[in-house]
């Protein structure tokens, strides 16, 4: 039997310019998934996936012999399937050379909650394969990878994708004295990754002056002392993103009236925002109908 543990992620800084080069801070969180793989004599898959609360979502018997799509229903289905055919581009012995496994998956966190169900499964499986995590999800999902950086380590870390397509990944020590005002509220929906960068690309055009902009910007949370610099430094980073994707920052949106600052994690619309405010937040958010508001400290490894 061998077990597998990956982290989930949350970007700080750089979402959407990440993808183009800007310097990005990453926080690998507390939360994420582990896959138990046990191998056994039949040339099959068979595979659960566990909630947070110990319940199955998912459950799929996969033929070795037949890893093809169109056999199946599931969406989730189709993309293991999806996962097993990039396996076997990048380690083409590894499915025949075996007779076949029982897998399960269990998350710490909600599934809707966005902090890296895909990332944690495909490190995983790349670890149990031995495959490179960052090839393997270029094959499927897609991204940046610094999902996949946050998955391996656990401390922050600055990622950074250069001109040749390799990343330059650095950890960081981000231990603000403020982090006790720093909290993590959930929008109540999941954003797909994948149709938010779909539109920052089809808007984004001579992004040059801005990238430099959030480098520096990145740099100056990382080395932050006070909660009114760091404030001022991700209300000007959602200015900077929100002309990007034309988009409105999510304090216009929704929290206008709320007595600190709020920034937009990942792709703009759902998943966390982060919330900076001198005194605990909860009540806040909750009279809004956002029930989920995590401290620095229980989200961050």
């Amino acid at each position: 039997m061998q077990t597998f543990f990956s982290n989930g992620k949350l970007l700080l800084t750089a979402e959407y310019v990440v993808l183009d080069g800007a310097l990005s801070l990453a926080i690998p969180t507390d939360f994420g998934q582990s896959m138990v793989v046990e191998p056994i004599n039949e040339s099959k898959i068979i595979w659960k996936s566990f909630d947070e609360t110990g319940a199955i979502w998912f459950e799929e018997v996969f033929l070795l012999n037949n890893l093809s799509s169109s056999d199946y229903d599931n969406p989730f289905s189709k993309r293991l399937i999806e996962i097993f055919n990039a396996v076997k581009q990048l380690n083409p012995n590894f499915f025949e050379n075996s007779n076949g496994f029982e897998i399960a998956t269990l998350l710490d966190f909600p599934r809707h909650w966005g902090l890296g169900t895909s990332s944690t499964l495909i490190n995983n499986i790349a670890n149990w394969v031995n495959v490179d995590a960052y090839r393997l999800l270029e094959l499927t999902f897609g991204g940046s990878g610094y999902d996949i950086a946050c998955a391996q380590h656990s401390s922050p870390l600055t990622y950074q994708l250069q001109p040749n397509k390799s990343k330059t990944i650095n950890t960081v020590e981000f231990n603000p004295g403020f982090k006790e005002q720093l909290y993590f509220v959930y929008l109540n929906k999941k954003q797909n990754s994948r149709d938010g960068i779909a539109q920052y690309k089809s808007n984004s055009t001579n992004i040059s002056a801005s990238i430099s902009e959030i480098n520096a910007i990145t740099l100056a949370c990382i080395s932050c002392e006070t909660l009114t610099e760091f404030n001022k430094l991700i209300t000007t980073h959602e200015s900077i993103i929100s002309k990007l994707i034309k988009q409105e920052p999510v304090k216009h949106t929704l929290f206008s009236d709320f007595n600190g600052s709020v920034k937009s994690l990942g792709a703009w619309g759902g998943d966390f925002v982060l919330a900076t405010s001198e005194t605990n937040p909860s009540s806040y958010f909750k009279d809004k109908g956002f029930d989920v508001i995590l401290p620095y400290s229980e989200m961050v490894i």
